[in-house]
């Protein structure tokens, strides 16, 4: 039932349809310098345990919208959450003083980047229940550690010999199933103070190889996609998910570019169809998935043409230096609109602006 009703609504959605509304500028939004609109697309990562200095010096100067966190940053709670302290106390400039970002992957079960719950992977919940309880361990977690935004739930419905069934990274191959217990999780997060993302619109259930490997194309109908592939998200969506992170899939049904660097998947299908306002994430640029689409300054610039909001590089912290680099040429040359830069730079700036502070 569930599925048949999101097709009948994703099929009112024309191209031609507008947008919906951005999130309105408020009298205390910063003039942002190019720099500065550019650095509220920016995720950084970085290597080992310390941020570099250069990354420090962004932040100071409002040129970073945050970090991302991986097992390699990690030696124990105490030490991110020192680690997190310090970047958050950075002084900034008036108007960009609101909390980093800090981002991490807190799925449960073999994806968790920081110590602790949620032990259990989804493939092993079985309740709406059992997600919110995960979902509330997760927040318990990562607020211990600093982190405020959670790069989970997978919100991808599993096929047999699935990739992501055999990490066992979903819900299982139900949408309905899907959909109630990634929002079930969602609840947990925010009853515990954490943001949420939900993952890898428009959807990755039936990848046989992850992205991080090699290229994927994912050869379902459109029908498919939309009625069984994006009922989980409509569910996030409509619960109040904060981000949606995009797949480097290509899926050849609605068009032949990764699903990242597609207005049709990104500004058509999430904004239009599905009537989504917050912020959308990239999954990684830097892995073979996306290779062949150029260097990272070119990347960088496609995903944000093509409407995503924080391109994200996870290898260090150099090839996030070289996609803002690219972004900044890209506005001088007029390849990206400066203007639209500064607009989008305000909705990250808004979700900033929601984020918890630190304890």
């Amino acid at each position: 039932m569930l599925s048949k009703l999101v097709l009948a609504i994703l099929s009112l959605y024309s191209a031609e349809q507008p947008l919906p509304a951005p999130v309105p500028a408020t009298p205390a939004a910063p003039a942002l310098t190019l720099r500065q609109a550019v650095g509220q697309h920016m995720i950084y990562a970085y290597p080992g345990l310390q941020p570099p200095a250069a990354l420090r010096r962004r932040i100071a100067d409002g040129e970073a919208a945050g970090v991302i966190l991986f097992s390699r940053n990690v030696r124990s709670v105490g030490q991110v959450r020192a680690t997190i302290r310090d970047l958050q106390a950075i002084p900034r400039p008036p108007g960009l003083r609101a909390p980093l970002i800090v981002m991490t992957d807190q799925e449960g079960g073999p994806v968790r980047r920081i110590p602790g719950a949620p032990r259990r992977a989804a493939a092993r919940v079985d309740s709406e229940a059992e997600a919110r309880a995960d979902g509330e361990a997760a927040a318990r977690t990562l607020r211990r550690a600093g982190v405020n935004l959670n790069l989970a739930p997978v919100a991808d419905v599993a096929r047999s010999k699935s990739v992501l069934e055999r990490e066992r990274r979903t819900y299982g191959r139900s949408p309905q199933d899907v959909g109630q217990r990634a929002r079930a999780f969602v609840d947990g997060l925010h009853a515990g103070g954490v943001m949420a993302t939900a993952k890898h619109l428009p959807g990755f259930g039936a990848a046989t190889r992850n992205t991080d490997d090699a290229p994927q194309r994912i050869t379902s109908s459109l029908e498919t996609l939309r009625s069984v592939d994006l009922a989980p998200f409509a569910q996030l969506i409509d619960g109040g998910v904060e981000a949606v992170m995009l797949s480097t899939a290509v899926y050849p049904a609605l068009d032949e570019r990764p699903a990242a660097f597609s207005p049709l998947w990104v500004r058509g299908e999430l904004r239009r169809g599905l009537g989504f306002r917050g912020v959308s994430i990239s999954d990684d640029l830097g892995t073979p998935a996306v290779a062949a689409y150029g260097p990272i300054a070119r990347r960088a610039v496609l995903a944000v043409a093509a409407g995503i909001d924080l391109p994200l590089f996870t290898a260090g912290y150099a090839p996030g230096a070289e996609a803002a680099e690219g972004l900044q040429a890209a506005a001088r040359r007029g390849t990206l609109d400066a203007g639209v830069l500064r607009d989008k730079a305000r909705r990250v700036l808004a979700l900033r602006a929601k984020l918890p502070r630190g304890r």
